[in-house]
């Protein structure tokens, strides 16, 4: 009897041992082991796992790769509204450290477990490992067989089945007496579609320009908005002018009307002028360099221009410039007290001008013109320069060489005009050569 109650109680005390080895804290069957675990917790490593919805996953479910277990779900926790599962897996289970995690079962009535595999998408050389985190975006799950049935059910009771009745009846009346109709439009499509395909490389380059275009429009739609907000005046004030714009255009239209006519008129002789130009620009091309050599030496005539560099002195690389202002001429001369016929023969510098006719032909006037010059505003006049080197019988001075008695200065006009008149440089060099 007392060897009958050791092996009934030893069991019973191991156990109690057992319970309060492992602490106060006791969660039911899920703390127990038990046999044939797919994993040793020494020779594995813990990986966590989002799920939206982890239907009936319980810890001890299976994980698995390739469906093969490799490990198991040790825990399954709320965080916030979604759920996390902590996995352990042997440690010579190799995955990528973007490894996605599926809800699946074994079959239709099977359990749930946990699938593991490589993303397809993005490839990585990184390795799994203890304390790595699946996050929620990489995981998923397979539909229920509830969720199929009712989605069956649906479509059977009040979905499309009861409708492919009417379409196929509809699409009966539609085919009925149009089968060549419908065999031609067959063959048109085929067509379309060939040459679609046959052209799928530009359809694709043209998309992708595109693009391009969509891209820049969208870097630059700060400009485009600033544009669009400017051209709101400006279609303001256009709409405001848009009688002023149709009488522009109608005037334009009028003027084209004309210009049309007369170019039509004058075609003709427009064309006959053209080819009289023509034979005058041939030899004007043909010339080619010289012409702007015979220019050169018409600037330098009738020395050529190296001649400058030859002969110096006298009047052979001589350069005259000539500036002429009223206002040198005339100094600061008052309106108020120069008036008449004297002011105009004075303000238009020479002689031989209608204004100073009147004194050149009458001696008074012309002794009165000489007085007038003799004011030191009027020492520049170029009028008075050429009064005061003239003296006449009768005044004081002495007489022109050359010039007899002329009692009415009839000729004198015609004597100064010749005299102002500048000489050539072959008088210059005939005068010094004799």
């Amino acid at each position: 009897m007392r060897q009958s109650f050791l092996r009934r109680g030893l069991p019973a005390v191991a156990l109690a041992m057992g319970v309060l080895l492992s602490g106060c804290e006791f969660e039911g069957a899920y703390d127990l082991p038990l046999p044939g675990s797919p994993v040793d917790e020494d020779n594995s490593y813990q990986v966590t796992a989002e799920f939206t919805d982890v239907m009936n996953v319980v810890p001890k479910s299976p994980v698995m790769v390739d469906d093969v277990t490799v490990g198991e779900v040790i825990e399954v926790d709320r965080v916030g509204w979604h759920a996390m599962l902590t996995m352990r897996i042997r440690d010579d289970v190799e995955l990528p450290d973007n490894a996605i995690a599926d809800i699946r079962q074994t079959s239709l009535l099977g359990e749930k477990y946990v699938a593991l595999e490589a993303n397809p998408d993005e490839p990585s050389s990184e390795r799994l490992g203890d304390g790595d985190k699946i996050l929620l975006a990489e995981t998923g799950r397979n539909p229920e067989v509830e969720e199929v049935l009712g989605a069956l059910s649906f479509l059977l009771s009040g979905g499309g089945v009861g409708q492919l009745s009417t379409i196929s009846e509809e699409l009966n009346n539609v085919m009925t007496g149009r089968t060549s109709n419908l065999k031609e439009l067959l063959g048109t499509l085929d067509n379309v579609v060939g040459t679609l395909d046959a052209q799928k490389g530009d359809i694709i380059h043209a998309l992708e320009s595109m693009n391009n275009l969509a891209a820049t429009l969208n870097a630059e739609r700060e400009t485009i908005g600033d544009a669009l907000d400017v051209m709101g005046p400006a279609v303001a004030v256009l709409s405001d002018q848009h009688g002023e714009l149709v009488r522009m255009l109608e005037a334009l239209d009028e003027l084209g009307v004309v210009g049309t006519r007369v170019i039509g008129a004058s075609k003709d002789d427009v064309l006959s002028m053209l080819r009289d130009l023509r034979p005058v620009l041939t030899q004007l091309n043909n010339a080619g360099g010289s012409l702007a050599g015979g220019l050169s030496l018409l600037l330098s005539f009738p020395f050529p221009e190296k001649a400058r560099e030859i002969v110096k002195g006298d009047y052979a690389n001589a350069e005259i410039r000539l500036d002429i202002s009223l206002d040198n001429f005339l100094g600061p001369v008052d309106p108020g007290e120069v008036l008449g016929d004297l002011q105009k023969c004075l303000a238009s510098g020479k002689l031989t001008s209608p204004a100073c006719a009147k004194f050149l032909t009458n001696l008074n006037l012309f002794q009165k013109l000489k007085d007038a010059c003799k004011a030191p505003a009027l020492k520049n006049n170029a009028v008075c320069k050429a009064v005061n080197a003239i003296t006449l019988p009768g005044l004081p001075g002495l007489p022109l060489p050359g010039i007899p008695d002329l009692p009415l200065l009839g000729g004198l006009t015609g004597l100064l005009t010749s005299a102002m008149t500048p000489r050539t440089t072959a008088d210059l060099y005939g005068e010094e050569l004799t």
